[in-house]
């Protein structure tokens, strides 16, 4: 009997530690994929020494769920696909029939978020059409049936202005199958993990910021890097998210009477006065380009300032920006926090999602929904590179506790005539116009044409 008992014990023991071996790979997959950590983790070594590794994107938080048996939305704006995932198994598939045009304000809005609510029928104000078996999952953004107007004509349009529309048979099931605070995971862009040359690169140039990194923002491939998930104060960076947020929250065609109190902050904006009515785009103008705290604070009283700044962080963490902190709209605090890697999902966002805000950085001109009452051409444009043809974009920043800070992205062409976008982000930089010409002749000398 005892040695009946004792196998028993033995085989149990067995079974048991069989078990674990199953199990606890599987954890440590997931937590790693959805940690902030580069998938190829290099050791501490010096910029010229490290090897080029790719950042985690949004791809990988979908295996990640898949591989958890979480149910959850996926929505693919590449392939024109949503899917309803359930335990780890494909439930639905359906095309997506219009998505936004991110060139004209209405890009679809990427990134991770949840089902806020769900109505058989819903109205859009903006559009002013009524929108079937709707599913609100972040700011503007629906997804829906076919929309129609009052009179029961369907809306005929080839874009949408960001709400995703299916087919009214796909819309009621994608409807009944999901619920509310389902992960919605939308995904914009794939990664072409396009290949740079092998050959080892030349020294990296001396810089003097004390965190920097160098990726390409198709590929989400690092080049180099320096402390680039070690938090620092970004200071006016700060802005594009302040803008980022407003655009994504707010309709743009809405105006905002200027009281005194909001003009409060540290400097002041020529043209922008108590008792002027401004839209929200053209108080875009004059935060991008020069910077203006008074801007960002007057935008952030479209939702109210508490709001705006939860929004802010909610976004951050949205678009996989988990280092990222914001007590204020304008960057102006010291405890606006970032890293220089959550700065590159910031950069490869707004690239692919909201390029006019790239547009207004370089000083140009963009769809506003009626006349600009500022003169923009008399601002002093503080982003630095705006008469290099190259610049597609971007923002500097400056505090004493932050010192320089920049979001620079460039168009590169390589050997084989191809673009590639590349960002540069700096922070606690003493010199960051020098800093980032000193890491563009690197990349172009050992990476693209000359």
């Amino acid at each position: 009997m005892k040695k009946i008992i004792f196998g028993t014990l033995i085989l149990c023991l067995s079974l048991f530690l069989a078990f674990l071996s199953f199990f606890i790979p599987r954890k440590i997959i997931v937590e790693s994929l959805l940690s902030n950590s580069p998938i190829n983790k290099e050791e501490i070594l010096p910029a010229e020494e490290k090897k080029p590794y790719y950042l985690k994107n949004l791809k990988d938080i979908k295996e990640s769920f898949i591989l958890s048996d979480t149910n959850f939305l996926e929505v693919n704006l590449s392939e024109m696909k949503i899917r309803i995932w359930q335990d780890g198994l494909l439930a639905k598939e359906a095309p997506i029939l219009t998505k936004g045009d991110p060139q004209g304000w209405g890009g679809s809005a990427a990134g991770l978020y949840r089902i806020i609510s769900g109505n058989k029928l819903s109205f859009s104000i903006i559009s002013d059409v009524y929108m079937p078996y709707a599913l609100h999952y972040y700011g503007k953004y629906y997804l829906h049936g076919e929309p129609y107007y009052s009179w029961g004509e369907k809306l005929d349009s080839s874009i949408s202005g960001g709400c995703l529309r299916l087919s009214d048979e796909d819309a009621k099931i994608i409807y009944e199958l999901t619920e509310l605070d389902m992960p919605v995971l939308v995904i914009d862009k794939e990664q072409d993990y396009h290949e740079y040359s092998e050959e080892k690169p030349s020294k990296f140039p001396e810089v003097s910021a004390a965190s920097f990194l160098v990726a390409d923002l198709d590929s989400d491939l690092v080049f180099t890097e320096k402390d680039s998930q070690k938090q620092f104060p970004i200071a006016s960076l700060t802005k594009l998210i302040t803008a980022l947020i407003v655009a994504e929250n707010v309709d743009l065609r809405k105006s905002i009477l200027v009281k005194l109190e909001m003009l409060e902050a540290y400097g002041s904006t020529e043209g922008l006065e108590a008792g002027k009515r401004f839209r929200v785009v053209e108080l875009f103008y004059p935060l991008l380009i020069e910077s203006s705290n008074d801007a960002a604070e007057v935008l952030s009283h479209f939702l109210g300032k508490e709001k705006t700044i939860k929004l802010m962080n909610e976004k951050a963490k949205a678009i996989l920006m988990t280092q990222t902190n914001f007590v204020g709209p304008s960057g102006f605090d010291s405890q606006n926090v970032s890293t220089a890697q959550d700065l590159f999902y910031l950069a490869r966002y707004i690239l692919n999602n909201r390029p006019p805000l790239l547009e207004i950085t370089k000083g140009e001109m963009v769809r506003s929904f009626g006349e600009v009452k500022f003169e923009i051409e008399n601002f002093w444009n503080k982003n630095i590179f705006i008469n290099d043809s190259s610049f597609l974009g971007g923002k500097t920043g400056f505090l004493p506790e932050a010192e320089q800070t920049a979001l620079f992205i460039f168009r590169f062409i390589n050997e084989q005539e191809e673009e590639r976008n590349i960002a540069i982000l700096l922070l606690g930089s003493k010199n960051s116009k020098t800093d980032a010409q000193k890491i563009y002749i690197w990349l172009q000398e050992n990476y693209f044409k000359l």
